[in-house]
């Protein structure tokens, strides 16, 4: 099975089709459901202005009809999906009605059941979700997963505040998390201290750093030596036994005697103390305490409400525009926690593919599917730009002209995108809901600096088929004027007819500072790019900026795009 891979089209078919039993280490999805609001990505251009470029990405499409009652049934024959989970979508239509809700649910019901499949017995699964949803999901996923294997209800506090005039708020968001079996990987994460939380509990401070006094010994009475009395305190009385700390915690400058693990309690008891790490009170008879220093903790572990990572603001640097995009720091911590180095992560809704950027960086393995070229696109743009020379495969797109064609019978809209997308361009405007402005898509370049302020573009139309004639690159040209466009380049499936590349000739040539001269409108046709060839333009410039990268200059920190 192929990994560092992008595919394109349903999940549900490319599981069933690519993926195989008990492959994935760990899975992470965010599916799109909001009954309320089209799911959009508004575009930036690379001057940092919010482009007037909206774009659909995928509408929320869970609507009941023959596919969601087609499902239903499909849930209720299969032999490979739980009973449990026949019952409850049986059920759940009596409940909520056959509604967009149900549609939801039944669409990710299969899906559910097949990420169950694929995982492996010591991998998870955190389901992303919000409120509108969380509890039905959290029903299917006891009945797939069990209720023996949930593990956790993350909350993430995704905004800063939300007033509503009758009801709370709502500044969360739901990841339930759960895995195959209880014999599961899980890594020990810190998060920093806050400075409130260090005064008030590290209070007391020597040459050595600020520590706070724990318990030396644990509930329960013990027989053996953890039982025992130690420098005349008996443990037994307080109904309780000598429980030093564990290994892990101990300061990095702690010394271990030899044989220090097999030691009986009390000795390491007397350990401890030679080093100076037990708080003797000054009351006598007081039980002493383990001084445990800030240095040797460096964080508490991390806890199931999180409200340390911020979300995508206006002014991150890493967002995208992307409404459902998720900070690179809460992928990390998840993957952090649940897998380990080398290990494959999955991604069914990855969307502009935060998780894989968050896997890459960690030197995981990964797979990302997504239903619309857009996403795939995007995804393309931040995995080029911030892994430089990164090695992945995108499966499911056009490989040859015929496919390119089958792409452009089956959806223009899809196509245009997938035919900016080939060329470095931005993909532009939404022609479902809109009228056409003539423009699919602009190429961004500069001929002095890449400095923001001075880059400029092209705009970028796309024929998905039919004949094509002169008036086509005439109507580009009045685009180009009422824009105020440097370049025209005009996508075609079609080969041009000699009348247009006359016509593109009467617009002349851009002139750039370098001295070079470049025609303002230009054609390529899908077989020239699915060559590699390019528009012929000065130095492009990617749509989609990688987050800054902070360097020193003459020992302070600047932040460089």
């Amino acid at each position: 099975m192929d990994t560092n891979v992008l595919y394109y089209g349903d999940n549900l078919k490319i599981l069933r089709e690519h993926i195989s039993d008990n492959s994935i280490d760990l899975i992470y999805l965010d599916p799109p459901f909001n009954s309320k609001a089209t799911y959009n990505v508004l575009f930036k251009e690379p001057s940092g202005k919010s482009s007037e470029a909206q774009i659909t990405a995928f509408e929320d499409s869970w609507h009941w009809g023959i596919e969601s009652e087609r499902t239903l049934l499909e849930i209720q024959g299969s032999k490979s999906v739980p009973p449990k989970v026949k019952e409850l979508t049986n059920l759940l239509p009596d409940v909520l009605g056959r509604n967009d809700m149900m549609a939801y649910l039944t669409m990710m019901a299969i899906r559910l059941v097949e990420l169950s499949r694929v995982l492996k017995d010591t991998g998870s699964i955190y389901l992303h979700c919000d409120p509108t949803a969380s509890h039905y999901l959290k029903l299917l996923m006891d009945a797939i997963f069990g209720v023996n294997n949930f593990q956790s209800e993350v909350i993430w506090k995704r905004t800063s505040s939300h007033n509503r005039a009758k009801r709370w708020g709502p500044v969360h968001d739901t990841i339930l998390f759960y895995s195959k079996t209880e014999n599961i990987v899980w890594n020990r994460i810190l998060q920093d201290y806050n400075e409130n939380y260090v005064e008030q509990f590290y209070r007391f401070e020597d040459n050595r750093g600020r520590y706070q006094v724990d318990n030396l010994t644990g509930p329960g009475v013990r027989t053996g030596d953890c039982g025992q009395p130690w420098h005349q305190i008996d443990p037994t009385k307080q109904q309780r036994h000598w429980e030093p700390p564990p290994d892990r915690s101990l300061p990095e400058w702690f010394v271990f005697p030899d044989g220090y693990a097999e030691m009986s309690v009390r000795n390491r008891l007397d350990v401890l103390n030679a080093q100076d790490l037990i708080y003797w009170p000054k009351k006598q008879g007081g039980v002493p305490r383990y001084k445990r220093y800030l240095i040797a903790d460096s964080g508490t572990s991390i806890q199931d409400i999180i409200i340390d990572i911020p979300p995508i603001q206006s002014q991150t640097a890493e967002r995208l525009g992307y409404p459902t995009q998720k900070p690179i720091a809460l992928l990390e911590r998840i993957i952090k926690a649940s897998c380990n180095e080398g290990d494959l992560i999955l991604d069914p809704f990855c969307g502009c593919g935060t998780a894989l950027i968050a896997a890459q960086k960690l030197n995981r393995k990964w797979i990302g599917i997504d239903i619309t070229h857009l996403a795939i696109g995007v995804m393309k743009w931040r995995l080029d730009n911030m892994f430089p020379g990164i090695k992945y495969t995108v499966k499911g797109e056009p490989e040859d002209l015929e496919g390119a064609k089958e792409l452009a019978r089956q959806n223009k809209y899809e196509f245009q995108w997938w035919a900016v997308s080939k060329i470095g361009g931005q993909p532009y405007g939404d022609k479902k809901k809109g009228a056409d402005t003539g423009i699919d898509g602009y190429l961004y370049f500069t001929d002095y600096s890449m400095d923001k302020d001075k880059v400029k573009k092209a705009i970028i139309s796309v024929k998905a088929g039919g004949q094509v004639h002169s008036s086509m690159i005439r109507d580009l040209g009045h685009v180009i004027d009422r824009e105020k466009a440097d370049f025209g380049i005009f996508i075609t499936l079609e080969k041009p007819t000699e009348p247009m590349v006359k016509e593109s000739a009467t617009k002349g040539f851009y002139s750039a500072q370098s001295g070079n001269n470049y025609p303002r409108i230009q054609i390529l046709t899908i077989e020239d790019i699915m060559q590699g060839k390019k528009p012929n333009i000065p130095m492009w410039v990617a749509p989609i900026q990688p987050p800054p990268v902070a360097v020193k200059v003459e020992g302070k920190t600047k932040r460089m795009l």
